[in-house]
């Protein structure tokens, strides 16, 4: 009887002290977000749409879409100004172009794109107030290749936007609390 107590108390300090590794110094997570424990808050501006093309609420849909995932991948606190991490920027560009054109179909023999290219670009900006060497203000893009002949880009816009936005995020993310 003495032997299953002592195991227990064994397994339960093992327990105990692989929590406080994992905690460490509250420096760094699973997201592979490296920041100060000195940094509790963030302000996540509206990213302005300045596109000449793409839906109208691209702004919206960005800016949720970034604040949300600081959210759920860090401890800090989202607040509305003057946070210790400041994010803002513009979505710069939505552009649509031919990627790989192919052979005339039938007696006209006219060239088709095949497969056409989006691509977003968004510039960021942004501001660590505990360290400034890790600022930085620099353009992020992503793009997608689809079959235009096959694919309704008005029926996948939003697939397509959230899977470049995903992108784009992460690389503003892994570039400002991950220190990549």
């Amino acid at each position: 009887m003495v032997w299953k107590n002592s195991k227990r108390l064994v397994k339960f300090v093992f327990a105990v002290c692989f929590l406080f590794l994992l905690q460490g110094c509250g420096v760094y997570s699973f997201t592979g977000a490296s920041i100060s424990p000195d940094i509790k808050t963030i302000s996540i501006q509206t990213f302005f749409n300045n596109a000449t093309l793409g839906p109208s609420n691209m702004s919206v849909l960005f800016t949720e879409k970034i604040k949300d995932y600081y959210q759920q991948n860090t401890s800090l606190q989202l607040v509305d100004e003057e946070g210790d991490l400041q994010l803002d920027g513009v979505i710069e560009s939505y552009n649509l172009s031919p990627v790989a054109p192919t052979g005339g179909r039938g007696e006209d023999q006219q060239n088709f794109t095949s497969l056409t290219r989006l691509t977003i670009s968004v510039k960021a900006e942004y501001i660590n107030t505990q360290n400034d060497e890790f600022d930085f203000n620099k353009s992020f893009s992503f793009y997608l290749d689809f079959d235009q002949n096959t694919t309704d880009i008005a029926a996948n816009e939003q697939d397509f936007l959230d899977e470049i936005f995903d992108q784009i995020i992460l690389d503003i993310f892994t570039s400002s609390v991950a220190n990549w």
